[in-house]
């Protein structure tokens, strides 16, 4: 197992303590909580793939939605778009609305049931994330949160999106 450093220890001990090798570090983390995360969803009642997972995430943070908004939230083409919530609407999940002021325009919500799916998925994937958080010792499981609240300040300030000034 490669060792990141201990709590507050900020000095680099070595080439592999350079933002890009610990990068490369975090990445095959990242790559393994991946697997995790998609092995728990898998274990939900209904096995949804993750483009309609992601859909039916982005429906629930924002209710009533249009299909031209999901399509840019995912990155994917319209008739794409259409296509997936054609199936999650067959699935019983998703519903498609016309909005109450435009005729032309289609609403998307989540149907109860697709709540229901959503709980159950987020609800596998807290349990095995828990199960390997429990593996850790709870210095190991401090210095993560400590390095995760670390990197999401950073990512605010340098990461896309960030207010970046040369």
């Amino acid at each position: 197992m490669t060792d990141l450093g201990g709590l507050g220890d900020h000095r680099a001990r070595g080439p592999g303590d350079g933002p890009e090798a610990v990068a490369a570090q975090i990445a095959d983390a990242v790559e393994s909580l991946t697997a995790l995360w998609s092995v728990a969803a898998q274990e939900a009642s209904l096995r949804l793939s993750p483009h309609q997972l992601r859909a039916l995430r982005t429906v629930q943070a924002t209710p009533g939605l249009n299909l031209t908004a999901l399509a840019e939230g995912l990155d994917i083409g319209l008739p794409t778009a259409s296509r997936l919530c054609d199936r999650l609407a067959a699935a019983g999940l998703l519903e498609r609305a016309p909005h109450p002021d435009t005729r032309r325009e289609v609403q998307l919500w989540l149907t109860p049931h697709g709540r229901h799916v959503l709980r159950e998925v987020a609800g596998h994937r807290a349990r095995a994330l828990a199960t390997a958080l429990a593996a850790m010792a709870p210095a190991e499981r401090a210095a993560l949160r400590e390095g995760l609240r670390g990197f999401l300040a950073a990512r605010d300030t340098t990461g896309p999106g960030a207010d970046s000034t040369d």
